[in-house]
């Protein structure tokens, strides 16, 4: 099922630029069609409703000149007015598969340059029911002492829907009625997430343990169906209880297989076990096999909380979480501090020194350091500390501080990291500390290297070097400017040898870049730094980069272009070229702005370039210049812009503006193209006879003798003495009005997908369909229904119900036409009642031809369906006609309902409808072109008198 909306937006105040310019204008919404309900809230907006899962199509038609561009966009509801980020730019938004959080108010925006945009909005309300979940709870109390316990049960059910679900319980088949059942209580608990109802049992008695189900509906909306769950109340209904197979914390190292088991210790019915890990999802390698799941070959990537939950709708679910740590060792770091209480850079005996030792692992705190001096492990002493856990240094940081140096301790001290009993490799990392082996960096740029050029797109690198130093320490490089990042988009980017090498580069590269010596494996002092400029050097950039000038022939031409920025700024080079061909001309200033000026001839139309150079590259601006006219722009908006002619025939006013007609020489007239499947049909010229075309006026040409119900394409093109401009193409359609039925239009043919307002009746078995000639299935029965509308021509439409499987004899499908308020129209004199012709060609071939009936709805306090009109069995292979009054009490529609006979040979078609006022008259109707058209002896409906049409905006609902 599509579920269409159709926006039509009218313009209301004058129009904002002569006669053909305006702007898309404020519109007012009805309702016309049928959707899953339609109803109004406390600001008269109309909410309109889709069943989930169904196709959504959200259609924008906008009247303004130029034509408007629509834009869709979305809030999550009626409280926000902030548009989402994402839009669409199309007349048509389609949501395939509707979802619920789909919902909401939907925005149509449109705007054509001129004046104020337009905007609309739709309420779409998604209906949805989940399948119910049914839980149990008890209580377990003591009365009067402990004379005796009283045992109570909840039976919880809970379901998410969209309108609110009604709930039915059942105990077995009989549903439970609180007032005839003093045992139980139904009611609806506070603070409930979602829809719940309660069934409590008091006191259980034996009866009471027995199947309970929990029904819930939504009545049918949107045809959705109703869900149940049953649950057996049984004296041995449990909770679950579950307990793990190992601790709570599991480490274990890269490689191993885990096996995690979560057994059920009790529950009735039987809990369902189900693994989950937060917050992500199971690994990939992950198996589960009932209660026990296996993680095969685990790595870093499979660490995270995994959870065991026991569900068996009894009580609370039960839940264990167990803490996967897989070990990790990364990176080892060490790190050299003097004497920092003698901001001491350097090792001098007697005074205090810290050698510290750090390695990224998982878990951090599992790690164990040993430190060895010359090879043999070190002890603590009175001049030795060890620190596990350095309070001044990262965490998880091992430091040996050596108290007052002497010279025996000069010697290659070396820190082993590892995991105890772990197949995780060692890392170790070896500091040689003497006084010749230790000493401060130097950080220096080299000559030359303070600012780096390089051109857009090129690589390059920064250098900055540490020239001197033990141990020397890599080298980090960020931004100066706080908010930037590298271009890696990391803040901080290490290098082992200062040297930054950048690729493709950008000119949002460009800046100032701070390199700094590290803080660790070196010394642990104050950092070095320097800074290197990067600069990205680009071509010109220029305004326009491409401009269409148009200009009478024989007038000055001025092209400017403009430099807006370039890199470097100096400009080497200027030159003009007419289409490739090189201009030659006095030698330009390069300070001043490029420009050429010339007399336009027809001899020199064509495209100009500029080509503007610095040692960087060279930009184009590029100039069409033509005396040619603009293209015409097409009006959408001609009301009623078909007229039905003899010969099953109908001409179109065809409307335009001419953009700037006076920039050019003067339009004469236009060529006139019409084609058909690409093929030219007919072209002729339009003269203009002397009178030129006036901006924003509209101009109108009639097309005659286009065929019922065939479309066309039509190009206009603007001729001035010397040229002609380009073809602009629109396709043209025949369309039956759009606010049909109006006596005095012609009758509804069904040429138009939106069937002159007719709709579905929702309450019958299946639906009329829209057909031709061309759209027939080429495998239908072949001694049944029309080979062509009432016309005879292959393309038009009509009607039908095709009676072929799964239809079975009775079945039913209703067409409804729009209703009509008859309130405001008297009758004859001496009569309170209006008399109405209703008229209809019908075609009813095949031996199993059913019913077809016609029947007046009148609309009351209760709507009233009357038969006015029937006819059975088959009836030959033409169409025939039918025609009858009517005096309807008040608003009323016309039902044609057709009826499947006793084999799918029967299917019935109509085509050609009229619903007019005043009695039948024979001889006010006459064949014109297959179709009827009124020409006489009956009153127009007013306008006012229709419910669903007539405000200068409308909005359609249509089903297919």
């Amino acid at each position: 099922m599509e579920l269409f909306w159709i926006l039509l937006f009218s313009s209301l105040s004058p129009l904002a630029w002569g006669q053909g310019v305006y702007a898309p204008a404020n519109a007012q919404i009805v309702h016309s069609g049928a959707a899953c309900n339609v109803k109004d809230d406390n600001i008269s907006e109309r909410i309109y409703t889709i069943k989930e899962g169904d196709t959504l199509v959200l259609q924008c038609i906008v009247k303004g000149h130029p034509r408007p561009q629509v834009r869709w966009t979305k809030t999550a509801g009626s409280a926000s007015d902030k548009f989402q980020e994402t839009s669409i730019y199309n007349e048509t938004l389609r949501i395939d598969s509707i979802q619920r959080f789909q919902g909401g108010r939907y925005y149509c925006k449109a705007d054509n340059g001129v004046g104020v945009a337009a905007i609309k909005s739709i309420r779409v309300d998604v209906q949805y029911l989940d399948i119910p979940v049914l839980t149990v709870h008890q209580t377990i109390s003591d009365v009067r002492g402990n004379y005796y316990q009283e045992k109570t049960v909840f039976l919880r059910c809970t379901v998410n829907s969209n309108p609110p679900a009604r709930f039915i319980w059942k105990r077995g088949d009989t549903p439970i009625e609180q007032s005839k059942d003093n045992g139980v209580d139904i009611y609806e608990p506070l603070y409930t997430q979602g829809e719940t109802k309660v069934l409590k049992l008091k006191n259980l008695r034996p009866k009471d343990f027995a199947d309970y189900t929990c029904q819930v509906s939504v009545r049918n909306v949107c045809n959705i169906e109703d869900k149940s769950v049953t649950f057996r109340l049984t004296n041995a209904t449990s909770p679950p209880m579950i307990r793990l197979s190992v601790n709570e914390t599991v480490v274990v190292d890269p490689g191993q297989d885990v096996v995690l088991t979560c057994e059920v210790t009790s529950g009735f019915p039987q809990p369902k076990v189900t693994w989950s890990r937060y917050p992500d999802s199971l690994p990939l390698s992950a198996y589960v096999r009932g209660a026990t799941l296996i993680l095969r070959a685990v790595t870093p990537a499979d660490a995270g909380s995994y959870n065991c939950t026991a569900v068996n709708n009894v009580g609370n679910p039960a839940r264990k979480n167990v803490n996967l740590v897989v070990r990790t060792m990364g990176n080892l770091t060490y790190q050299i501090t003097p004497d920092s209480n003698k901001d001491s850079e350097t090792i001098q005996m007697d005074r205090d020194l810290k050698l510290s030792c750090h390695v990224d692992a998982t878990p951090q705190d599992k790690v164990n350091y040993t430190w060895y001096k010359n090879g043999s492990p070190v002890f603590p002493s009175d001049r030795l500390f060890l620190v596990r856990s350095d309070p001044d240094m990262a965490p998880g940081t091992s430091s040996l501080e050596i108290v007052d140096m002497k010279f025996r301790d000069l010697a290659t001290y070396s820190c082993v990291a590892n995991f105890p009993g772990s197949r995780v490799p060692e890392l170790r990392v070896d500091v040689n500390i003497s006084q010749n082996s230790v000493y401060p960096p130097v950080l220096s740029v080299p000559p030359g290297g303070q600012v780096v050029n390089v051109r857009e797109g090129g690589n390059t690198e920064l250098v900055c070097l540490v020239v001197d130093g033990k141990p020397r320490p890599p080298v980090l490089w960020s931004r100066t400017e706080k908010d930037l990042l590298m271009p890696s988009g990391q803040a901080v980017v290490e290098t082992p040898d200062g040297r930054l090498r950048l690729r493709n580069v950008t000119r949002d590269m460009m800046g100032m870049y701070r390199c700094q010596t590290a803080p660790y494996n070196g010394l642990n002092i104050k950092r070095r730094e320097a800074q290197v400029q990067l600069n990205v050097q680009y071509p010109p950039i220029l305004d326009p980069v491409l401009q269409d000038v148009r200009s009478r022939n024989y007038q000055m031409v001025t092209l400017r272009c403009t430099v807006l920025r370039s890199n470097p700024p100096r400009l080497t080079d200027v030159r003009w070229f007419r289409n490739g061909d090189f201009i030659r001309m006095p030698m330009l200033d390069l300070k001043e702005t490029p420009e050429l000026k010339f007399k336009l001839e027809p001899t020199n139309n064509g495209t100009y370039e500029c080509r503007v150079s610095n040692n960087a590259g060279t930009s184009t601006c590029t100039f069409s210049v033509s005396a040619r006219p603009y293209s015409v722009e097409f009006y959408f908006d001609t009301p009623n812009p078909v007229r039905i002619q003899k010969g099953n025939n109908y001409s179109y006013n065809l409307q335009w503006t001419q953009k700037d007609p006076e920039a050019t020489d003067r339009i004469m007239g236009y060529w006139i193209n019409v084609r058909k499947n690409k093929q030219d049909l007919l072209s002729w010229p339009m003269d203009l006879r002397g009178k030129e075309p006036e901006k924003g006026v509209l101009m109108s040409h009639t097309i005659s003798n286009l065929r019922i119900p065939l479309s066309y394409e039509v190009r206009v093109a603007p001729i001035t003495t010397y040229s002609a401009g380009d073809y602009v193409s629109r396709i043209i359609q025949y369309s039956e009005p759009y606010t049909y039925p109006r006596p005095s239009d012609h009758v509804c043919g069904f040429e138009d997908e939106r069937i002159c307002g007719f709709s579905q009746d929702r309450s019958d078995t299946f639906d009329w369909t829209r057909q031709n000639h061309l759209t027939q299935n080429p495998k239908r029965s072949a001694n049944t229904g029309p080979e062509t509308d009432r016309s005879g021509t292959k393309e038009g439409y009509y009607m039908y119900i095709e009676a072929s499987r799964p239809r079975v004899l009775g079945d039913k499908a209703r067409l409804l036409s729009p209703l009509f308020n008859v309130s405001s129209v008297r009758g004859p004199k001496g009569s309170g009642r209006v008399p109405y012709c209703v008229s209809f060609y019908y075609h009813m071939k095949g031996k199993h031809i059913g019913t077809l009936n016609v029947l007046l709805r009148v609309r009351s306090i209760a709507s009233v369906d009357s038969v006015v009109w029937t006819n059975s069995g088959p009836q030959g292979a033409d169409w025939k006609k039918a025609f009858f009054d009517i005096s309807p009490s008040g608003p009323f529609q016309i039902v044609f309902e057709g009826m499947r006979g006793q084999g799918y040979e029967g299917d019935i078609a109509i085509d050609d409808v009229s619903i007019t006022l005043g009695k039948c008259k024979q001889e006010n109707t006459v064949a014109n072109a297959g179709k009827t058209v009124l020409i006489g002896g009956s009153r127009s409906l007013p306008l006012a008198d229709w419910l669903t049409f007539g405000l200068s905006c409308s909005l359609l609902l249509l089903y297919r």
